[in-house]
């Protein structure tokens, strides 16, 4: 997969249903995989996808390998700080594993070279997620959250399993 092109584009206001739609098969899949069936309504919700994907600063990111759709990304970008962060981040279920993640991640880095510190988050279940940010990108554990000590920007255990523990990362550029 090395030789592959990733690339990055805007998403069209007209992709986004789609776009939701693949994210959300993304995170469903790893949330299964560790608890089973999903409770009612998509993971995350609607509401939370377009929140993130309207908010100030929020662009919505298109992953592509050689033209075709594989993933996507929603960041946040503050001009003023340059402390940006990493809201969403997916890879198609089966495109997992060839290393597009990591040259998606570089050409972000690329796309906002002004960034001071990139930060994400990521539920503890989500092994793969932590090998990803920690060994992979260079991203640091800043914060732990848990049922004492929950995450205040985060959402509920209620809403979305297994995210009453989760790391916060920050990546210094």
């Amino acid at each position: 997969m090395t030789d592959k092109l990733v690339t990055l584009a805007i998403a069209e206001p007209e992709d986004l249903p789609a776009f939701k739609r693949e994210l959300q098969d993304a995170f469903a899949a790893a949330v299964i995989e560790e608890f089973g069936p999903l409770p009612a309504g998509p993971i995350p919700s609607d509401q939370d996808l377009d929140q993130s994907m309207t908010a100030a600063g929020a662009v919505v990111l298109r992953i592509l390998c050689d033209g075709r759709k594989v993933g996507g990304a929603v960041v946040s970008i503050n001009d003023a700080t340059n402390r940006n962060s990493l809201d969403f981040f997916f890879i198609s279920v089966n495109e997992h594993g060839g290393g597009l993640g990591y040259k998606a991640w570089l050409a972000i880095e690329q796309m906002f070279p002004k960034t001071a510190i990139w930060e994400t988050h990521t539920p503890c279940f989500e092994k793969r997620n932590i090998h990803f940010y920690v060994n992979k990108c260079g991203f640091k554990i800043v914060e732990f959250f848990n049922a004492r000590r929950p995450d205040p920007h985060g959402p509920s255990s209620d809403d979305f399993p297994g995210v009453d523990e989760a790391f916060r990362f920050e990546k210094l550029m």
